[in-house]
């Protein structure tokens, strides 16, 4: 039981600060950039907008008709979370690491998808530009779940220590 106790700690302390600042930054970004220019900061490599994102990560699916896109980005990727979620508490040999990089693509999802389920859009807000690559325009959301990706990387890419 202690084992599912820690588990539940860890993953609803990063779900909860996943989403929370990124549903406090989305409020910042519509209260403060809405109808105002874009604003540019470290000389131009980070730029701040105000953008409503009807699709997925870079706009991805923006264009499906009414009946598709909340099957493709609202029921699709909740019916992954809960089937992450249940392999985080599954799972046996999940490092801490793993629970918080898992945890973070879990508050990064589950943001957007409360976003796109009370508005019909994601606020998006950041784009970075520099030596000549740029992002795209993204939020914290978003920055969740690429550095829940991130850190997850080394371990996907080593063999696995399972005894059989």
């Amino acid at each position: 039981m202690k084992h599912f106790r820690s588990r539940l700690l860890v993953v609803l302390a990063v779900v909860a600060v996943s989403v929370g600042l990124d549903q406090w930054t989305k409020y910042l970004a519509t209260v403060h950039l809405q109808g105002e220019p874009d604003q540019f900061y470290l000389g131009g490599i980070l730029r701040l907008t105000h953008v409503h994102n009807t699709g997925a990560f870079l706009s991805i699916g923006s264009g499906l008709n009414d009946t598709w896109r909340p099957i493709l980005l609202n029921v699709f990727p909740a019916l992954l979370l809960i089937a992450l979620l249940y392999y985080i508490f599954r799972e046996r040999f999940l490092n801490g690491w793993q629970i918080v990089a898992l945890s973070l693509i879990v508050g990064g999802g589950l943001s957007n998808i409360v976003d796109r389920l009370l508005y019909g859009h994601v606020v998006d807000m950041l784009h970075l530009k520099a030596l000549g690559l740029q992002t795209g325009i993204f939020n914290v959301a978003d920055m969740a779940i690429m550095g829940g990706m991130f850190i997850m990387l080394p371990f996907a890419l080593r063999p696995s220590r399972r005894e059989g």
